[in-house]
Protein backbone atom coordinates (compact mmCIF):
# COMPACT_ATOMS: atom_id res chain seq x y z
CA UNK A 1 0.00 0.00 0.00
CA UNK A 2 1.35 3.36 -0.71
CA UNK A 3 1.56 5.67 2.49
CA UNK A 4 -0.31 9.09 1.51
CA UNK A 5 1.75 12.43 1.71
CA UNK A 6 1.38 14.19 5.07
CA UNK A 7 -0.44 17.36 4.89
CA UNK A 8 -2.66 19.17 7.40
CA UNK A 9 -5.91 17.94 7.15
CA UNK A 10 -7.40 21.27 6.80
CA UNK A 11 -5.74 21.92 3.67
CA UNK A 12 -6.29 19.43 1.32
CA UNK A 13 -4.46 20.59 -1.81
CA UNK A 14 -4.08 18.84 -4.94
CA UNK A 15 -0.97 16.68 -3.34
CA UNK A 16 -3.54 15.39 -1.07
CA UNK A 17 -5.64 14.57 -3.69
CA UNK A 18 -3.21 12.40 -6.00
CA UNK A 19 -2.29 10.39 -2.49
CA UNK A 20 -5.82 9.67 -2.15
CA UNK A 21 -6.12 8.38 -5.72
CA UNK A 22 -2.91 5.93 -4.79
CA UNK A 23 -5.21 4.66 -2.30
CA UNK A 24 -6.46 1.30 -4.38
CA UNK A 25 -9.68 0.67 -1.88
CA UNK A 26 -10.53 4.98 -1.93
CA UNK A 27 -9.87 4.48 -5.90
CA UNK A 28 -12.00 1.59 -6.67
CA UNK A 29 -15.31 2.55 -3.87
CA UNK A 30 -15.07 6.42 -5.58
CA UNK A 31 -15.16 4.79 -9.15
CA UNK A 32 -17.88 2.86 -7.91
CA UNK A 33 -19.97 5.10 -6.98
CA UNK A 34 -18.86 7.50 -9.77
CA UNK A 35 -20.57 4.63 -11.71
CA UNK A 36 -23.91 4.17 -9.87
CA UNK A 37 -25.01 7.52 -9.45
CA UNK A 38 -24.04 8.00 -13.28
CA UNK A 39 -27.22 5.14 -13.83
CA UNK A 40 -29.41 6.38 -10.90
CA UNK A 41 -28.84 10.04 -11.96
CA UNK A 42 -29.60 9.16 -16.41
CA UNK A 43 -32.80 6.70 -14.47
CA UNK A 44 -35.69 8.96 -13.49
CA UNK A 45 -34.97 11.14 -17.05
CA UNK A 46 -35.68 8.18 -19.18
CA UNK A 47 -37.75 6.66 -17.26
CA UNK A 48 -39.80 9.76 -16.88
CA UNK A 49 -39.62 10.47 -21.14
CA UNK A 50 -40.45 6.66 -21.75
CA UNK A 51 -43.80 6.92 -19.98
CA UNK A 52 -44.41 10.03 -21.77
CA UNK A 53 -43.48 8.44 -24.93
CA UNK A 54 -46.28 5.44 -23.73
CA UNK A 55 -48.56 8.38 -23.95
CA UNK A 56 -48.87 9.15 -20.22
CA UNK A 57 -49.14 12.07 -18.01
CA UNK A 58 -47.59 14.18 -15.66
CA UNK A 59 -49.52 11.98 -13.05
CA UNK A 60 -48.31 9.16 -14.63
CA UNK A 61 -44.90 9.91 -14.67
CA UNK A 62 -45.22 11.10 -10.79
CA UNK A 63 -46.48 7.42 -10.07
CA UNK A 64 -43.51 5.42 -11.90
CA UNK A 65 -40.70 7.85 -10.87
CA UNK A 66 -42.41 7.76 -7.23
CA UNK A 67 -42.57 3.91 -7.16
CA UNK A 68 -38.66 3.87 -7.04
CA UNK A 69 -38.92 6.37 -3.62
CA UNK A 70 -41.39 4.01 -1.98
CA UNK A 71 -39.13 0.89 -2.54
CA UNK A 72 -35.99 2.84 -1.43
CA UNK A 73 -37.87 3.88 2.02
CA UNK A 74 -39.00 1.17 2.86
CA UNK A 75 -36.08 -0.88 2.29
CA UNK A 76 -33.59 1.96 3.76
CA UNK A 77 -33.03 0.34 7.41
CA UNK A 78 -32.46 -2.79 6.00
CA UNK A 79 -29.67 -1.80 4.02
CA UNK A 80 -28.15 -0.02 6.81
CA UNK A 81 -28.08 -3.05 9.49
CA UNK A 82 -26.76 -5.12 6.87
CA UNK A 83 -24.03 -2.99 5.81
CA UNK A 84 -23.29 -2.74 9.62
CA UNK A 85 -23.31 -6.51 9.60
CA UNK A 86 -21.67 -7.94 6.87
CA UNK A 87 -18.95 -6.76 4.34
CA UNK A 88 -19.91 -3.36 3.25
CA UNK A 89 -18.13 -3.78 -0.40
CA UNK A 90 -19.60 -7.24 -0.67
CA UNK A 91 -23.43 -5.48 -0.02
CA UNK A 92 -22.08 -2.99 -2.74
CA UNK A 93 -21.25 -5.49 -5.22
CA UNK A 94 -24.34 -7.36 -4.67
CA UNK A 95 -26.71 -4.72 -5.17
CA UNK A 96 -24.71 -2.96 -8.39
CA UNK A 97 -24.96 -6.77 -10.49
CA UNK A 98 -29.03 -6.53 -8.95
CA UNK A 99 -29.34 -3.11 -10.52
CA UNK A 100 -26.91 -3.70 -13.92
CA UNK A 101 -29.64 -7.15 -14.82
CA UNK A 102 -32.69 -5.54 -13.96
CA UNK A 103 -31.57 -1.85 -16.05
CA UNK A 104 -30.37 -4.01 -18.95
CA UNK A 105 -33.26 -6.49 -18.98
CA UNK A 106 -35.83 -3.62 -18.88
CA UNK A 107 -34.04 -1.65 -21.61
CA UNK A 108 -34.09 -4.65 -24.13
CA UNK A 109 -37.29 -4.78 -24.04
CA UNK A 110 -38.11 -1.11 -24.41
CA UNK A 111 -36.32 -0.87 -27.48
CA UNK A 112 -38.39 -4.22 -28.85
CA UNK A 113 -41.58 -2.36 -27.63
CA UNK A 114 -42.51 -5.04 -25.02
CA UNK A 115 -42.56 -2.18 -21.88
CA UNK A 116 -45.57 -1.25 -21.08
CA UNK A 117 -46.20 1.69 -17.62
CA UNK A 118 -46.18 -1.68 -15.52
CA UNK A 119 -43.10 -2.88 -16.58
CA UNK A 120 -41.62 0.47 -15.90
CA UNK A 121 -42.82 0.56 -12.42
CA UNK A 122 -41.04 -2.71 -11.37
CA UNK A 123 -38.12 -1.26 -13.00
CA UNK A 124 -38.26 1.54 -10.05
CA UNK A 125 -39.01 -0.63 -7.38
CA UNK A 126 -36.20 -2.77 -8.45
CA UNK A 127 -33.94 0.12 -8.68
CA UNK A 128 -34.86 1.80 -5.42
CA UNK A 129 -34.48 -1.24 -3.63
CA UNK A 130 -30.81 -1.90 -4.64
CA UNK A 131 -30.10 2.25 -3.93
CA UNK A 132 -31.57 1.62 -0.63
CA UNK A 133 -28.95 -1.18 0.17
CA UNK A 134 -25.82 0.42 -1.09
CA UNK A 135 -26.51 4.45 0.03
CA UNK A 136 -25.91 3.65 3.75
CA UNK A 137 -22.77 0.97 2.75
CA UNK A 138 -21.01 3.27 0.49
CA UNK A 139 -20.93 6.17 2.91
CA UNK A 140 -19.78 4.28 5.84
CA UNK A 141 -17.04 2.60 3.90
CA UNK A 142 -15.32 6.04 3.31
CA UNK A 143 -13.80 6.47 6.58
CA UNK A 144 -12.15 3.09 6.56
CA UNK A 145 -10.11 3.57 3.26
CA UNK A 146 -8.23 6.75 3.88
CA UNK A 147 -6.07 8.35 6.92
CA UNK A 148 -8.71 10.33 9.38
CA UNK A 149 -6.55 13.32 9.08
CA UNK A 150 -7.80 13.47 5.00
CA UNK A 151 -11.46 12.50 5.62
CA UNK A 152 -12.44 15.93 3.84
CA UNK A 153 -10.28 15.83 0.61
CA UNK A 154 -11.67 12.30 0.59
CA UNK A 155 -15.39 12.60 0.49
CA UNK A 156 -14.84 16.09 -1.32
CA UNK A 157 -12.61 14.09 -4.02
CA UNK A 158 -15.27 11.04 -3.81
CA UNK A 159 -18.19 13.53 -4.10
CA UNK A 160 -16.35 15.55 -7.25
CA UNK A 161 -16.54 11.55 -8.77
CA UNK A 162 -20.23 10.74 -8.24
CA UNK A 163 -20.81 14.64 -10.01
CA UNK A 164 -19.26 13.61 -12.60
CA UNK A 165 -21.35 10.86 -13.02
CA UNK A 166 -24.76 12.53 -12.43
CA UNK A 167 -23.13 15.40 -14.76
CA UNK A 168 -23.07 12.70 -17.65
CA UNK A 169 -25.60 10.45 -16.51
CA UNK A 170 -28.13 13.57 -16.88
CA UNK A 171 -26.63 14.71 -20.50
CA UNK A 172 -26.95 11.28 -21.80
CA UNK A 173 -30.23 10.77 -20.35
CA UNK A 174 -31.93 13.72 -21.95
CA UNK A 175 -29.70 13.24 -25.37
CA UNK A 176 -30.57 9.75 -25.58
CA UNK A 177 -34.21 9.87 -25.07
CA UNK A 178 -34.52 12.68 -27.35
CA UNK A 179 -32.18 11.47 -30.24
CA UNK A 180 -32.24 7.30 -29.48
CA UNK A 181 -34.76 6.79 -26.88
CA UNK A 182 -35.60 6.27 -23.51
CA UNK A 183 -34.47 2.23 -24.10
CA UNK A 184 -30.82 2.92 -24.90
CA UNK A 185 -30.53 4.65 -21.57
CA UNK A 186 -31.61 1.89 -19.56
CA UNK A 187 -29.24 -0.44 -21.50
CA UNK A 188 -26.50 1.94 -20.71
CA UNK A 189 -27.74 2.14 -16.80
CA UNK A 190 -26.86 -1.89 -17.02
CA UNK A 191 -23.70 -1.01 -18.25
CA UNK A 192 -22.72 1.60 -15.84
CA UNK A 193 -24.00 -1.03 -12.70
CA UNK A 194 -21.97 -3.69 -13.91
CA UNK A 195 -18.85 -1.19 -13.98
CA UNK A 196 -19.51 -0.30 -10.49
CA UNK A 197 -20.05 -4.29 -9.19
CA UNK A 198 -16.14 -4.72 -10.78
CA UNK A 199 -15.08 -1.44 -8.80
CA UNK A 200 -16.74 -2.40 -5.33
CA UNK A 201 -15.21 -6.22 -5.56
CA UNK A 202 -12.23 -4.66 -6.21
CA UNK A 203 -12.16 -1.85 -3.51
CA UNK A 204 -13.36 -5.13 -0.88
CA UNK A 205 -9.67 -6.71 -1.93
CA UNK A 206 -7.85 -3.84 -1.38
CA UNK A 207 -9.48 -3.87 2.21
CA UNK A 208 -8.83 -7.26 2.96
CA UNK A 209 -5.21 -7.34 1.61
CA UNK A 210 -4.66 -3.98 4.05
CA UNK A 211 -5.89 -5.99 6.84
CA UNK A 212 -4.29 -9.03 6.32
CA UNK A 213 -0.72 -6.90 6.19
CA UNK A 214 -1.99 -4.91 9.72
CA UNK A 215 -2.64 -8.07 11.18
CA UNK A 216 0.77 -10.07 10.06
CA UNK A 217 2.20 -6.41 11.47
CA UNK A 218 0.76 -6.66 15.06
CA UNK A 219 1.34 -10.66 15.46
CA UNK A 220 4.92 -9.41 14.39
CA UNK A 221 4.95 -6.87 17.28
CA UNK A 222 3.53 -8.89 19.72
CA UNK A 223 6.26 -11.31 18.70
CA UNK A 224 9.19 -8.98 19.66
CA UNK A 225 7.03 -7.88 22.59
CA UNK A 226 7.11 -11.02 24.38
CA UNK A 227 10.23 -11.94 23.36
CA UNK A 228 11.71 -9.12 25.61
CA UNK A 229 9.02 -9.86 28.27
CA UNK A 230 6.91 -7.44 28.20
CA UNK A 231 3.60 -8.84 26.50
CA UNK A 232 0.49 -9.03 27.71
CA UNK A 233 -2.94 -10.05 26.96
CA UNK A 234 -4.67 -8.54 23.88
CA UNK A 235 -8.29 -8.63 24.18
CA UNK A 236 -10.72 -8.84 20.36
CA UNK A 237 -11.44 -5.68 19.72
CA UNK A 238 -14.29 -3.73 20.25
CA UNK A 239 -16.79 -3.74 17.97
CA UNK A 240 -15.66 -6.86 15.97
CA UNK A 241 -18.00 -9.12 16.99
CA UNK A 242 -20.93 -7.88 19.39
CA UNK A 243 -23.08 -7.11 16.73
CA UNK A 244 -23.31 -11.07 15.92
CA UNK A 245 -24.92 -11.34 18.71
CA UNK A 246 -27.46 -8.94 18.23
CA UNK A 247 -30.84 -9.66 17.07
CA UNK A 248 -32.33 -7.16 13.84
CA UNK A 249 -34.89 -4.92 15.99
CA UNK A 250 -31.91 -4.39 18.99
CA UNK A 251 -29.37 -3.57 16.45
CA UNK A 252 -31.95 -1.40 14.77
CA UNK A 253 -32.98 0.30 17.79
CA UNK A 254 -29.42 0.93 18.97
CA UNK A 255 -29.18 3.01 15.41
CA UNK A 256 -32.06 4.67 16.52
CA UNK A 257 -30.51 5.71 19.80
CA UNK A 258 -27.35 6.93 17.87
CA UNK A 259 -30.03 9.25 15.40
CA UNK A 260 -32.15 10.94 17.78
CA UNK A 261 -29.28 11.39 20.43
CA UNK A 262 -27.83 14.14 18.38
CA UNK A 263 -30.12 16.89 18.06
CA UNK A 264 -28.31 18.11 15.24
CA UNK A 265 -28.49 15.29 12.96
CA UNK A 266 -32.65 14.97 13.32
CA UNK A 267 -32.92 18.53 12.98
CA UNK A 268 -31.06 18.88 9.22
CA UNK A 269 -33.10 15.58 8.43
CA UNK A 270 -35.89 17.40 9.28
CA UNK A 271 -35.10 20.05 7.16
CA UNK A 272 -34.17 18.00 3.94
CA UNK A 273 -37.86 15.65 4.35
CA UNK A 274 -39.53 18.97 3.12
CA UNK A 275 -36.31 20.31 0.98
CA UNK A 276 -36.09 16.55 -1.11
CA UNK A 277 -39.96 16.31 -1.22
CA UNK A 278 -40.39 19.63 -2.73
CA UNK A 279 -37.32 19.49 -5.37
CA UNK A 280 -37.77 16.04 -6.32
CA UNK A 281 -41.49 17.17 -7.54
CA UNK A 282 -40.59 20.53 -8.71
CA UNK A 283 -37.73 18.90 -10.87
CA UNK A 284 -38.20 15.37 -11.23
CA UNK A 285 -41.49 15.41 -12.30
CA UNK A 286 -42.93 19.06 -13.38
CA UNK A 287 -39.63 19.99 -15.45
CA UNK A 288 -39.76 17.02 -17.82
CA UNK A 289 -43.48 18.50 -18.26
CA UNK A 290 -42.33 21.71 -18.39
CA UNK A 291 -39.59 21.04 -20.65
CA UNK A 292 -41.89 19.05 -22.98
CA UNK A 293 -43.98 21.84 -23.83
CA UNK A 294 -41.48 24.09 -23.98
CA UNK A 295 -37.50 24.16 -24.66
CA UNK A 296 -37.56 20.69 -25.25
CA UNK A 297 -35.92 17.50 -24.17
CA UNK A 298 -32.54 17.73 -25.32
CA UNK A 299 -31.96 21.19 -23.65
CA UNK A 300 -33.29 19.41 -20.29
CA UNK A 301 -30.66 17.74 -20.37
CA UNK A 302 -28.08 20.36 -19.84
CA UNK A 303 -30.71 21.95 -17.78
CA UNK A 304 -29.66 19.08 -15.01
CA UNK A 305 -25.97 18.77 -16.36
CA UNK A 306 -25.56 22.40 -15.07
CA UNK A 307 -27.08 21.63 -11.26
CA UNK A 308 -24.42 18.23 -11.77
CA UNK A 309 -21.80 21.01 -12.94
CA UNK A 310 -22.06 23.65 -10.42
CA UNK A 311 -21.94 20.47 -7.98
CA UNK A 312 -18.41 19.74 -9.18
CA UNK A 313 -17.19 23.14 -9.35
CA UNK A 314 -18.31 23.12 -5.47
CA UNK A 315 -16.51 20.26 -4.17
CA UNK A 316 -13.17 21.80 -5.61
CA UNK A 317 -13.94 24.62 -3.37
CA UNK A 318 -15.10 22.45 -0.58
CA UNK A 319 -12.04 20.45 -0.75
CA UNK A 320 -9.73 23.47 0.14
CA UNK A 321 -11.82 25.20 2.67
CA UNK A 322 -11.14 25.36 6.04
CA UNK A 323 -13.63 26.21 8.15
CA UNK A 324 -14.26 24.47 11.21
CA UNK A 325 -18.64 25.20 11.08
CA UNK A 326 -19.03 23.70 7.94
CA UNK A 327 -22.26 22.45 8.81
CA UNK A 328 -23.45 26.00 9.78
CA UNK A 329 -22.32 26.88 6.19
CA UNK A 330 -23.72 23.73 4.99
CA UNK A 331 -27.13 23.84 6.26
CA UNK A 332 -27.45 27.76 5.07
CA UNK A 333 -26.87 27.66 1.79
CA UNK A 334 -29.52 25.22 1.47
CA UNK A 335 -32.16 27.75 0.88
CA UNK A 336 -30.27 27.94 -2.46
CA UNK A 337 -32.20 24.78 -3.48
CA UNK A 338 -35.24 27.64 -4.31
CA UNK A 339 -33.24 28.96 -6.88
CA UNK A 340 -34.26 26.77 -9.50
CA UNK A 341 -37.79 26.12 -8.00
CA UNK A 342 -38.26 29.89 -9.11
CA UNK A 343 -36.36 29.54 -12.37
CA UNK A 344 -38.77 26.97 -13.39
CA UNK A 345 -41.49 28.97 -13.16
CA UNK A 346 -40.02 31.40 -15.64
CA UNK A 347 -40.23 28.44 -17.75
CA UNK A 348 -39.28 30.29 -20.96
CA UNK A 349 -36.10 31.45 -19.69
CA UNK A 350 -33.37 28.79 -20.60
CA UNK A 351 -30.89 31.06 -19.64
CA UNK A 352 -31.69 31.79 -16.25
CA UNK A 353 -32.57 28.32 -15.22
CA UNK A 354 -29.27 26.93 -16.28
CA UNK A 355 -27.55 29.40 -13.91
CA UNK A 356 -29.63 28.47 -11.06
CA UNK A 357 -29.32 25.68 -11.35
CA UNK A 358 -25.59 25.66 -11.63
CA UNK A 359 -25.38 27.82 -8.35
CA UNK A 360 -28.08 25.27 -6.65
CA UNK A 361 -24.74 23.09 -7.45
CA UNK A 362 -22.44 24.74 -5.74
CA UNK A 363 -24.24 25.28 -2.41
CA UNK A 364 -25.41 21.09 -2.77
CA UNK A 365 -21.52 20.43 -2.57
CA UNK A 366 -21.31 22.22 0.53
CA UNK A 367 -23.96 20.73 2.36
CA UNK A 368 -23.12 17.71 1.33
CA UNK A 369 -19.77 17.29 2.21
CA UNK A 370 -20.37 19.26 5.20
CA UNK A 371 -23.08 16.53 6.33
CA UNK A 372 -20.73 13.87 5.48
CA UNK A 373 -17.70 14.96 7.64
CA UNK A 374 -20.37 15.65 10.85
CA UNK A 375 -21.69 12.25 11.15
CA UNK A 376 -18.14 10.16 10.23
CA UNK A 377 -16.32 12.45 13.02
CA UNK A 378 -19.22 12.05 15.81
CA UNK A 379 -21.30 8.65 14.87
CA UNK A 380 -19.13 5.44 16.29
CA UNK A 381 -17.94 3.59 13.23
CA UNK A 382 -19.99 0.10 14.39
CA UNK A 383 -23.05 2.36 14.06
CA UNK A 384 -21.96 4.81 11.17
CA UNK A 385 -24.17 2.89 8.55
CA UNK A 386 -27.73 2.64 10.49
CA UNK A 387 -26.94 6.29 11.13
CA UNK A 388 -26.89 6.42 7.46
CA UNK A 389 -29.66 4.70 6.87
CA UNK A 390 -31.85 6.72 9.08
CA UNK A 391 -30.81 9.89 7.68
CA UNK A 392 -31.61 8.71 4.49
CA UNK A 393 -35.10 7.63 5.22
CA UNK A 394 -36.11 10.73 7.14
CA UNK A 395 -34.94 12.73 4.30
CA UNK A 396 -36.37 10.32 1.26
CA UNK A 397 -39.59 9.58 3.60
CA UNK A 398 -41.70 11.98 1.92
CA UNK A 399 -40.34 11.91 -1.72
CA UNK A 400 -43.04 9.82 -3.00
CA UNK A 401 -45.46 11.99 -1.92
CA UNK A 402 -43.97 14.56 -3.41
CA UNK A 403 -43.42 13.27 -6.85
CA UNK A 404 -46.82 11.79 -6.53
CA UNK A 405 -48.41 14.95 -5.26
CA UNK A 406 -46.70 17.30 -7.77
CA UNK A 407 -48.50 16.33 -10.84
CA UNK A 408 -52.04 16.29 -9.12
CA UNK A 409 -51.34 20.47 -7.87
CA UNK A 410 -49.77 21.68 -10.94
CA UNK A 411 -53.45 20.51 -12.82
CA UNK A 412 -55.38 21.88 -10.03
CA UNK A 413 -53.72 25.07 -9.23
CA UNK A 414 -50.96 25.45 -11.88
CA UNK A 415 -47.60 24.73 -12.12
CA UNK A 416 -46.31 28.26 -11.64
CA UNK A 417 -48.02 28.09 -7.84
CA UNK A 418 -47.19 25.40 -6.97
CA UNK A 419 -43.50 25.45 -7.90
CA UNK A 420 -43.49 29.25 -6.26
CA UNK A 421 -44.93 27.38 -2.88
CA UNK A 422 -42.00 25.16 -3.01
CA UNK A 423 -39.67 28.11 -3.15
CA UNK A 424 -41.56 28.99 0.58
CA UNK A 425 -41.28 25.84 1.83
CA UNK A 426 -37.47 25.57 1.28
CA UNK A 427 -36.62 29.01 2.62
CA UNK A 428 -38.82 28.58 5.30
CA UNK A 429 -37.40 25.00 6.54
CA UNK A 430 -33.46 26.38 6.39
CA UNK A 431 -34.84 29.24 8.74
CA UNK A 432 -35.96 26.57 11.04
CA UNK A 433 -33.34 24.49 11.42
CA UNK A 434 -30.37 27.41 11.72
CA UNK A 435 -32.56 28.26 15.16
CA UNK A 436 -31.05 24.91 16.57
CA UNK A 437 -27.71 26.06 18.76
CA UNK A 438 -26.29 22.77 17.97
CA UNK A 439 -26.58 23.12 14.17
CA UNK A 440 -24.77 26.43 14.18
CA UNK A 441 -22.58 25.50 16.81
CA UNK A 442 -21.03 22.15 15.29
CA UNK A 443 -17.72 21.82 14.34
CA UNK A 444 -15.86 19.50 12.20
CA UNK A 445 -12.19 18.88 11.31
CA UNK A 446 -10.99 16.42 14.28
CA UNK A 447 -10.59 12.54 14.62
CA UNK A 448 -12.76 9.83 13.14
CA UNK A 449 -15.45 8.53 14.95
CA UNK A 450 -14.10 5.03 16.77
CA UNK A 451 -15.81 1.73 16.99
CA UNK A 452 -17.83 2.26 20.36
CA UNK A 453 -15.83 2.18 22.77
CA UNK A 454 -12.71 2.26 20.93
CA UNK A 455 -9.86 5.12 21.51
CA UNK A 456 -10.40 7.21 19.24
CA UNK A 457 -8.63 6.78 15.91
CA UNK A 458 -6.83 9.70 13.99
CA UNK A 459 -5.75 12.80 16.43
CA UNK A 460 -3.63 15.00 14.71
CA UNK A 461 -1.81 12.42 13.35
CA UNK A 462 -3.99 11.70 11.00
CA UNK A 463 -4.10 7.64 11.12
CA UNK A 464 -6.71 5.19 10.32
CA UNK A 465 -9.93 4.01 12.15
CA UNK A 466 -8.74 1.04 14.15
CA UNK A 467 -8.52 -2.73 12.72
CA UNK A 468 -10.73 -3.93 14.74
CA UNK A 469 -13.28 -2.42 12.88
CA UNK A 470 -12.59 -3.70 9.52
CA UNK A 471 -13.41 -7.21 9.01
CA UNK A 472 -17.11 -4.93 8.30
CA UNK A 473 -15.53 -4.11 5.36
CA UNK A 474 -13.48 -7.10 4.06
CA UNK A 475 -14.44 -10.08 2.43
Amino acid sequence: MTTPVSRRPDTPGRPLMRALLREEAFRSLAAGRALTFFGNSMAPVVLAFAVLDLGGSAVDVGLVVGARSVSNVVLLLFGGLLADRMPRALVLQGAAYSAAAVQAGVGIAVLAGRAPVGILLVLSVVQGAASAVSMPASAALIPRTVPAGELRGANALSRMGVNAGMIAGTSFGGLLAALAGPGWGMVLNGVAFLGAALAYGAAGRALARRRAAAAAAAAEEDSAEATAGGATAVEGGPGASDGAAEGPWHALREGWREFVSRTWVWVVVAQFFVVNAVSAGGIQVLGPTVADATFGRTLWGFVLAAQMAGALVGGLLVARSRSRHALRIGVTVVALDALPLAALAQSADVAVLLVAMFVNGVAIEQFGVAWDLSLQENVPQDKLARVYSYDALGSTLALPLGEMAAGPLAEHYGVRPTLLCGVALVALVTAGALCSRQVRDLTTGGAVAPVDGAPAAGGSRGGRPPDAAEPLDAP
